[in-house]
């Protein structure tokens, strides 16, 4: 049965998901949002393509770790006989030629560790969402699949290509280098050019890590999640996908499927968010480009909430029948119909984004005027639309309300304007903009507020209880040590708490009611607890959710409440900011942390 003990390969142009017995599951080429070659994690219980793997002779036992800072992954295989053989996978990410080489290339590195194994090797790929075989050809130290000219794999080895074609089991006695590229020649001996890669790849990561400023406490789990955040976004031009993965259900059986390989501003505010704070300023700068390629400057167009990662009009949603879904339960979805949504906090989205540039003196070039003009009209937008009804943070597929986190960050944007206008020199529109940020304010506060208990439901003239609210203080608008948003944490509490973990909301929507709680609210919970003095619950609850990632410290979308089992897309930015700025704000100080060590 498929489960989500997945480990996850990358080098922010392409990824692969691994599983514990080192079978990789989910590959799209030639980016995040391509064609799965590799999707038997979509495909059924027993898929007979769509995978790469190494079967060993009566096989035994498996571990899985990543190699140590490192999006490294190690595999060991064993087998009744304590016969043992390693797997190495990685994508290549290092400095070539006085630039970041990060090719659509997988590289598998197959060694004898102890004993002699017999192993039998097997690569399926298949193309079109597995709705297309293909054919293939061979050369002396190469195999190629072909499903068409355009889209050509190539696998090139060092192994006997009869092994490899016929899938022949043998001894292995030597190491076995795979490299899976494009069509193009391996100009070198498989076992040099992967040596030579994997230690620079290994290297790079490593050097990537020593740069973040991570807190004393839980250094391995905020280094593994600020690890996927990196594998997460794709720097060709900077944008962010929420996740790696498209159609794991939220729930079983529940038909929530979605596609989120594509970037979602929400999500991107949140992930360059969480690197900034750990030092990772690059990935932040990578966004703004991409914002002002495919925002900034088209701001006489509506704002979407999801943008294609290569800035191209994201395609309908449809389905891919070929794949009959995560463990069955299709459907698999490809494209997402959000695109078409208003969803009116994408304004503050893009604002608090870009408003980093402002102030952080590591960037070689701070914003300044020009960078404001271009999000004034932004603000216009986030003015004139923040009392509006749409389809929410939470993405109703159909009804629309005036959701009070939409309104809240619609404020945001225009009270970043405000700061930022001052920041510029420019008091006289600066004044202009935290009036009407103000004026704003109070209508929210007056519309989304339950004058009977005094505290703030989830959309204007609503009943409904809505564990977004939880960001409030974070986003500025309203004080932790205020009696309303005090009120609101105790009825979140009291509506939305599950087992430790925290549902989105407690209202029916498009689907029904939601059976699993969405992975971060937990974090804003936590989050909450700490800014009204309620640190010792915090940490507990924090640590019960640290046992729920997987074996390699990876979370979902979702967790089921009663079992504690990951649901939904993988791995989910979403998840792994929340764990990081949960941690910072949780974590001692270096100062405290060392000294209460060198005293134990």
């Amino acid at each position: 049965m498929s489960t989500l003990d997945l480990a996850v390969i990358g080098n922010c142009a392409i990824s692969s998901m691994i599983d514990k017995k080192g079978r990789h599951v989910w590959h799209c080429r030639p980016r995040f949002d391509g064609d799965p070659v590799f999707s038997s994690l979509l495909n059924g219980a027993d898929p007979k393509q769509g995978f790469m793997d190494v079967l060993v002779h009566d096989f035994c036992d498996s571990k899985q770790a990543y190699i140590r800072n490192t999006a490294v992954v190690e595999t060991i295989l064993e087998d009744s006989n304590q016969n043992k053989c390693r797997l190495i996978d990685f994508a290549p990410r290092h400095i070539r030629f006085g630039r970041m080489f990060r090719p659509p290339m997988l590289i598998r590195r197959i060694e004898p560790l102890q004993g002699a194994c017999r192993i039998k090797v097997r690569v399926r790929p298949h193309f079109e969402y597995g709705a297309r075989k293909t054919q293939i050809t061979t050369g002396s130290n190469h195999v190629r699949f072909v499903p068409d000219e355009n889209s050509v794999i190539r696998l090139t080895s060092d192994m006997p290509l009869s092994y490899l074609l016929n899938e022949t089991e043998f001894v292995l006695n030597r190491p076995v280098n795979l490299i899976l590229s494009s069509d193009e020649p391996i100009p070198e001996r498989p076992e040099t050019i992967v040596l030579r890669f994997m230690e620079e790849t290994i290297n790079h990561w490593q050097e990537w890590v020593r740069g973040l400023a991570i807190p004393f406490d839980w250094q391995e789990a905020v280094i593994r999640a600020a690890i996927t955040l990196k594998l997460c976004s794709y720097e060709d031009n900077g944008a962010i996908v929420a996740a790696l993965t498209t159609s794991i259900p939220e729930a079983p059986g529940s038909t929530r499927n979605w596609d989120y390989r594509h970037c979602w501003l929400r999500d991107a505010l949140f992930t360059v968010s969480a690197l900034n704070r750990l030092g990772a300023t690059q990935t932040m700068e990578g966004f703004i480009h991409y914002l002002l390629d495919n925002v900034l400057t088209k701001s006489d167009a509506p704002l979407s909430p999801i943008y294609s990662i290569t800035a191209e009009p994201l395609p309908d949603e449809a389905f891919a029948p070929s794949l009959v879904g995560y463990r069955d339960m299709g459907p698999v979805r490809v494209g997402n119909a959000a695109v078409s949504q208003q969803q009116n906090d994408v304004y503050g989205s893009v604002i608090l984004s870009a408003a980093q540039m402002f102030w952080d003196q590591r960037i070689q070039k701070p914003a300044g005027i020009d960078m404001y003009r271009l999000l004034c009209p932004i603000g216009e937008q986030a003015l004139a639309n923040a009392l509006k009804p749409d389809a929410g943070i939470w993405e109703y597929r159909f009804r629309e309300r005036t959701h009070t986190f939409s309104a809240a960050m619609c404020w945001a944007a225009i009270h970043s304007l405000g700061r930022i206008a001052h920041h510029v020199g420019l008091a006289d529109e600066g004044n202009v903009w935290l009036a009407k940020a103000s004026t704003l304010r109070t209508e929210i506060l007056t519309r989304a507020l339950d004058h009977e208990n005094n505290w703030i439901t989830g959309s204007f003239e609503g009943r409904e209880a809505d564990a977004s609210l939880l960001l409030l203080p974070e986003i500025g608008f309203i004080s932790a040590d205020s009696n309303i948003y005090r009120n609101t944490l105790s009825m979140i509490e009291k509506r939305l708490f599950r087992n430790g973990y925290i549902m989105r909301y407690d209202e029916a929507d498009d689907f029904g009611l939601p059976h699993t709680a969405f992975t971060v609210c937990a974090f804003w919970y936590i989050d909450s607890l700490v800014a009204t003095g309620q640190r010792e619950k915090a940490l507990e609850l924090f640590h019960s959710i640290l046992e729920r990632r997987n074996h390699v410290g990876l979370l979902s979308e979702d967790i089921d409440p009663t079992t504690g089992e990951l649901w939904g897309n993988f791995p989910q930015t979403y998840s792994q900011v929340g764990l990081i700025l949960s941690a910072l704000r949780l974590s001692q100080t270096w100062e405290q942390g060392l000294w209460g060590a060198l005293q134990e």
